[in-house]
């Protein structure tokens, strides 16, 4: 799914009978608040996840084609963890079984 088509479902998911404009403002508008809120702060949407910066530590690496080592910078990141909720609708829960059913024979 690109940016357009998730627009068209914000679009049909307004309340209100919205344009195709207004439907990407609001998306806009939200991304843009993600944006500037993880920097200096963790971003906890319920039902959806938690968008926080991590600190990666400076560090010695091996270049993989001459074997020599390398210094690595210290960096930032985008961590991203899933709510139990998401999870769920990515890889629904094991099923479980009556206790019969579960017999070994």
């Amino acid at each position: 799914m690109n940016k357009t088509q998730l627009v068209d479902i914000v679009q049909t998911k307004l309340p209100i009978p919205a344009t195709k404009k207004l439907a990407e403002d609001a998306l806009n508008a939200v991304l843009e608040s993600i944006r500037e809120a993880v920097k200096t702060d963790k971003v906890q949407l319920v039902g959806f996840g938690t968008f926080e910066m991590k600190t990666r530590a400076a560090r010695t690496g091996r270049n993989p084609q001459t074997g020599e080592a390398m210094k690595i910078a210290a960096s930032a990141t985008l961590a991203f963890k899933p709510s139990s909720s998401f999870k769920t609708v990515i890889k629904p829960a094991k099923k479980t079984c009556a206790k019969r059913s579960c017999k070994k024979k």
